[in-house]
């Protein structure tokens, strides 16, 4: 029998969840929890074989769980079940080792399926995602990468240019360039666009 946690945050879908799985005759639902903290207590007393998790809970997101249950080297497979389709999300996840990172418009027998696979020690992960993170490169040249870095720690153009030891006008026009490859309208939108494609190393 495949004993299953759920961690989910929207109650109706919790509930929608752990019924359709304890239909299935070789798997039992053990636990459910609305955040990611409520989750790892779970996991830590029941010992399931599969935890479920979506991401944005409160309290500790699905992924900053998955990420505390490889550091403690637990047995428990992890599987994220979320809306968001975003690269950096998927790239964070597949380097906390999770064994599935399925997307919440999948048919529910396709959970099933992923159930039984990462049980068996496959990984399975949405292929949308597997193809969009294989084939987005980041566009920025190595000075962008780094002026985009200082933008996301908070540093204004003239702290930049110092810092790099350029001119402002020059920052300017790593800005614009950063901005137009991106395709977003100012600083704020691209700093989030490029955690959205995991390209923060």
């Amino acid at each position: 029998m495949i004993r299953i946690i759920i961690a989910e945050d929207q109650k109706m879908l919790l509930g929608a969840l752990a019924a359709l799985l304890d239909l299935e005759e070789d798997m039992t639902v053990v636990g459910s929890a609305s955040n990611g903290k409520d989750a790892l207590e779970l996991v830590y007393k029941h010992q399931p074989d599969v935890c479920i998790m979506d991401i944005e809970m409160p309290t500790k997101t699905g992924l900053d769980a998955a990420e505390e249950l490889k550091l403690k080297d637990m047995a428990c497979k992890v599987i994220i079940l979320t809306t968001f389709a975003r690269t950096g999300y998927f790239q964070r996840a597949v380097k906390a080792g999770v064994d599935g990172y399925m997307l919440k418009d999948s048919p529910s027998e396709e959970l099933v399926n992923a159930i039984r696979s990462v049980m068996s020690g496959r990984r399975i992960y949405a292929p949308e995602l597997v193809d969009e993170f294989y084939s987005t490169p980041n566009p920025l040249t190595e000075r962008e990468n780094d002026v985009l870095r200082l933008m996301a720690d908070g540093k204004s153009t003239k702290e930049i240019a110092d810092l790099l030891h350029l001119t402002n006008g020059t920052i300017r026009n790593y800005i614009s360039s950063i901005l137009e490859k991106l395709e977003v309208s100012n600083r704020i939108e691209a700093i989030t666009r490029f955690k959205e494609k995991g390209w923060f190393k």
